[in-house]
């Protein structure tokens, strides 16, 4: 017979994990948009999609919106389209993070960039590029990501690899 535990004392031993959301975003000849990190930053020059943590209360889905929008100031549709996920055990000593990502669309040829604070510094890139490109996480990542924007299909990732 196995032991009862209060649902408090249960809450408390399961594990904590961070929810992050990021946006893929392609400009009309397939590169992505991607964002390089400022000095000062945890991944300073390296670069990655926009997107960020969530904050208190809020679902991924506006999570990647306010992201987007505060890191470039685009602004997404109203309506999200979950393309791929992410378990990381480990973040910068944060603990496990799991990232949702989401497809941003086309970007248009006149939309202008609006970087925040965070960023330094914005460029399209086709995945070829990005070999030779320092990643916040894994160009396997981002190959899969791709791959789920262009086709409508749906990436698992762990550690920032395709499952």
């Amino acid at each position: 017979m196995a032991n009862w535990v209060p649902r408090e004392q249960w809450i408390e031993s399961q594990p904590r994990t961070l929810l992050a959301s990021c946006v893929v975003v392609l400009d009309g000849r397939g590169r992505l948009l991607l964002l390089r990190y400022g000095p000062g930053q945890p991944a300073a020059g390296a670069w990655w999609l926009p997107g960020g943590m969530l904050d208190h209360g809020e679902d991924p889905w506006t999570a990647a919106r306010r992201e987007t929008r505060e890191e470039t100031g685009l602004e997404l549709g109203p309506t999200p389209r979950l393309i791929g996920v992410d378990h990381r055990v480990d973040v910068l000593g944060t603990g496990p993070v799991l990232d949702c990502f989401f497809d941003g669309g086309i970007l248009a040829e006149d939309a202008g960039i609006r970087l925040s604070s965070e960023h330094d510094r914005h460029g399209l890139f086709t995945l070829a590029e990005l070999t030779r490109t320092p990643l916040a996480a894994r160009l396997p990542a981002l190959t899969a990501l791709h791959t789920a924007a262009t086709a409508g299909t749906f990436a698992y990732l762990r550690e920032s690899i395709p499952v």
